[in-house]
């Protein structure tokens, strides 16, 4: 079957306008072929706007991308979540150095305040529409929720690539690790591989004696979906000099501070905690607790433990 010349123009416009790039080596969609192959082929370092899952059509997300020269089909796909700055292409560039030393495809998209607002739009994944109040009828769509978008864009990212990994690995610092860790809680069933959520500033305890978001009473999570959640290979990494009381942007009260009063104090009461309610019920604890010596809240250096050293094997 031939296309028509008109057909060709219609559907390179239509790409055009899914894929934009802000790097000097941009990659733009191929036409498609007549034989079927991948319509869309990313290679080098930029970006495009990621609108093919239909459900969130109407909140088109960047992502900012790097494809190191020399990659297989078997190159490890790494997702990183931004803070709650939304620097997504900060974070990529800061990345683009491993990921080049280990053959590592990196995606990072950015989760904007417009799409996502504050941080029930984004650190709480849009589940509720008032995350600090959940109820049954502010309950969003699970097609709705920020967790949502990723597996699609894993999709995208492997047909774009040639990529026939069947797992991804995922890093979120600060925000993007409180986003990390409760995507682990919210998609179970993800096809992601090593979870490592960095420098949170507060946690949601796998405790259903706890109300959301503090823990998982009032959310969709269920009790008997718990030894799926600790089986999963979720790190929980922290600078041990990130140990500020009184650091900007820190939520306190007096449910939170319950898990300590500082983002140290907080990722070690959260995986203790979670280890012993693993105990209790009977379940296998997959988890694991990084302490970086004397690294503070420092994006760089907790990136680069998870890239160079838990990403690798």
């Amino acid at each position: 079957m031939k296309y028509s010349a008109f057909f060709h123009v219609l559907l390179f416009s239509a790409f055009m306008l899914i894929f934009s790039s802000c790097d000097n080596n941009e990659t733009f969609p191929d036409v498609p072929s007549e034989n079927g192959n991948s319509i869309v082929s990313l290679k080098g370092t930029g970006s495009f706007v990621f609108d093919a899952f239909i459900p969130l059509a109407n909140k088109p997300t960047t992502v900012y991308y790097h494809i190191p020269t020399g990659i297989t089909e078997n190159s490890r796909i790494v997702i990183v979540f931004h803070g709650a700055s939304r620097d997504a292409l900060e974070n990529r560039d800061a990345m683009i150095a491993d990921a080049d030393r280990n053959l590592q495809i990196l995606i990072v998209p950015e989760f904007s305040s417009q799409n996502f607002p504050g941080g029930d739009g984004y650190n709480l994944g849009n589940i509720f529409v008032d995350g600090d109040n959940p109820s049954a009828s502010t309950l969003n769509n699970e097609d709705q929720w920020a967790f949502s978008l990723i597996e699609p864009l894993f999709d995208f990212v492997k047909n774009a690539t040639a990529n026939t990994t069947s797992l991804y690995h995922v890093f979120g610092f600060s925000a993007g690790g409180q986003f990390a860790h409760r995507f682990v809680f919210f998609k179970p069933t993800a096809r992601f591989d090593k979870v490592v959520a960095s420098s949170s500033g507060w946690y949601t305890m796998p405790d259903n004696q706890i109300d959301f978001p503090y823990g998982i009473k009032e959310s969709p999570i269920l009790a008997n979906s718990l030894p799926a959640i600790f089986s999963k290979k979720l790190t929980i990494l922290i600078g041990a000099a990130d140990n500020d009381p009184n650091t900007a942007g820190l939520r306190t009260n007096s449910i939170v501070d319950a898990q300590g009063d500082n983002r140290l104090a907080r990722a070690n009461y959260y995986y203790n905690q979670s280890n012993s309610i693993s105990t209790s019920i009977g379940a296998s604890f997959k988890w694991q607790f990084v302490s970086l010596p004397n690294v503070s809240h420092d994006f760089n250096a907790t990136a680069n433990y998870a890239f160079n050293t838990i990403f690798i094997n």
